[in-house]
């Protein structure tokens, strides 16, 4: 957590500006909802993705930022929550960041209705303040993110996912989201088209990374924000099991597959194929491609003067491939 406040240092009076906007733009009249907004917000995460508005604004603004920044900023909470909210009720999921779900406290007909409530927030603030570049911006990532989960789903009954459609879903899934963050700072404080493109661009290594670095997590011995396993037991393909049925004879495929499909809620089987995907080396494929990602990433940072908004976008996109949770 001290490299999270590190890398908020250079933006730490927007980003405590903008938990009041954040609130504020959640507000209603119905005490029901009220209590949700609120228990959402007492348990809030990270906030990495509006983290990246900002950074990105203040790196092309030369220090400075709009109000437009701020419902960019803002947009993007409230898609993203809503999102988080429908998985919960989507994945029957219970827990989130370790505290109880919105579905598990007041059920998934308002689970599903609050996370709605968001979408239409998020979408009218841009609409109602003529903001039509920036809800394209997040338009277009809530497509592809439906698209994504869509295609995940799709291929999972199957499990005949490659590497370029595992790519093509994380891409969309995670990926997009903050792209679009990325794209919504530079947008907010009038960049051209090209700059747009390119932190769209550098948004989507960093979350090309962010989510390999998710699915590693799931091979790791502690318990860092989910249980060991779990996207075996959700029949999930991920790039380290992925890698190794692409290298592995027929026997062992279909020995995996096997695992997968039939007996992916038997834990002795579970943790089996776990050791087999690390004895063939399934992780360190994922962290090469992770860090390929990431480099990228930075790659295009490089092109921009150092300044202290430079320095902490990179610390942000190193944080997520060394995150411990």
């Amino acid at each position: 957590m001290q490299e999270v406040v590190k890398i908020r240092q250079p933006i730490i009076e927007e980003m405590d500006r903008f938990e009041e906007k954040f609130k504020a733009a959640m507000a209603s009249n119905v005490s029901l909802l009220n209590r949700i907004t609120y228990y959402i917000a007492s348990r809030k995460g990270k906030q990495m993705r509006p983290m990246f508005v900002f950074l990105v604004a203040k790196l092309l603004g030369e220090g400075k930022i709009e109000e437009r920044t701020y419902r960019g900023a803002s947009i993007i909470e409230l898609i993203h929550t809503a999102s988080l909210v429908h998985d919960d009720v989507v994945d029957g999921s219970e827990r989130r960041r370790g505290f109880f779900s919105i579905n598990a406290l007041w059920k998934n007909k308002i689970a599903v209705l609050v996370g709605d409530y968001f979408f239409s927030k998020g979408l009218l603030l841009s609409l109602d303040h003529d903001d039509f570049d920036l809800l394209k911006i997040v338009s277009e990532a809530v497509r592809e993110m439906s698209q994504g989960e869509l295609l995940q789903l799709e291929k999972a009954r199957r499990l005949d996912i490659d590497e370029p459609v595992y790519y093509d879903i994380i891409r969309q899934k995670t990926a997009t989201l903050i792209a679009a963050c990325c794209a919504m700072g530079a947008a907010s404080v009038g960049s051209s088209k090209e700059e747009i493109e390119r932190f769209h661009s550098f948004g989507e290594y960093a979350g090309m990374a962010f989510q390999i670095k998710d699915d590693l997590f799931d091979y790791g011995d502690d318990r860092i924000g989910k249980p060991t396993g779990i996207d075996i037991k959700e029949q999930k393909m991920t790039l380290p099991l992925i890698h190794v049925l692409n290298k592995v004879d027929k026997k062992q495929r279909n020995w995996l597959i096997d695992s997968v499909k039939r007996h992916n809620t038997d834990k002795k089987r579970v943790k089996e194929v776990i050791q087999f995907v690390k004895d063939q080396g399934g992780l360190e494929y994922a962290e090469r491609q992770m860090i390929h990602y990431k480099d990228a990433a930075l790659e295009l940072l490089s092109k921009y003067p150092d300044n202290e908004y430079k320095e902490a976008l990179a610390n942000l996109v190193t944080y997520v491939v060394d995150r411990k949770k």
